[in-house]
């Protein structure tokens, strides 16, 4: 999926990875107008515990990730769906090649591909280059306690709920936030693979 990489080289490029129902690359200035077409009417924004940007703020949105890449903390990506048309967003941050591990957020898609084949298989993707050419340990997510869908959409991965850091950070209206955690690690990744392989057999 990564091409020839090795393991150091890769913590430092964003992969094309494709897949039967979604394909992810390398997010980029060009892919703002997908973007906001993907956010519609901004109905996701507006959910007040949730990163997801305003249709507006797009391209703030990505000259942020792209700085992010250049600092070496993050890899973020554009989501297609099966028909080529841009779906959303995700990204690889908090980079830790000494240890290595990654975390798996800023995900988000538009309504019409929620709860289909492309976020199984976008995570399968993902996952698969982190633990099998980053060769992560572990792989974590973190989420707002109020986030529910996602807390839901995550432990369906089969990651493992690691505990609650109270009043961790800020949600992006000010407010405090208890974060979520979970993870995957390196022994546990065949059978979540295989978890979601057959996911994505109901979808085919």
């Amino acid at each position: 999926m990564a091409g020839i990489d090795t393991p150091s080289a890769a913590w430092g490029r964003v992969p094309t990875l494709h897949g039967r129902h979604a394909t992810l690359e390398p997010l980029a200035a060009g892919h703002a107008d997908g973007l906001r077409a993907a956010l519609g009417d901004g109905a996701l924004s507006q959910l007040w515990y949730a990163n997801v940007p305003a249709p507006a703020a797009v391209d703030e949105y990505i000259a942020k990730a792209l700085a992010a890449r250049e600092a070496g903390t993050a890899l973020p990506f554009v989501v297609r769906d099966r028909a080529g048309a841009i779906a959303g967003s995700t990204r690889f941050y908090d980079l830790q090649p000494s240890v290595p591990s990654l975390k798996i957020g800023y995900t988000w898609y538009a309504p019409q591909v929620q709860r289909s084949g492309v976020n199984s298989e976008a995570k399968l993707l993902l996952l698969g280059h982190a633990f099998e050419t980053l060769e992560c340990a572990s792989v974590s997510f973190e989420t707002s306690w109020f986030n529910h869908a996602s807390r839901a959409a995550i432990a369906r991965l089969g990651a493992k709920q690691d505990g609650v850091l109270r009043a961790h950070k800020r949600h992006a209206d000010g407010s405090l936030r208890d974060t979520v955690v979970f993870s995957i690690l390196a022994a546990e990744w065949p059978a979540a693979k295989r978890h979601l392989q057959f996911r994505l057999e109901s979808h085919s």
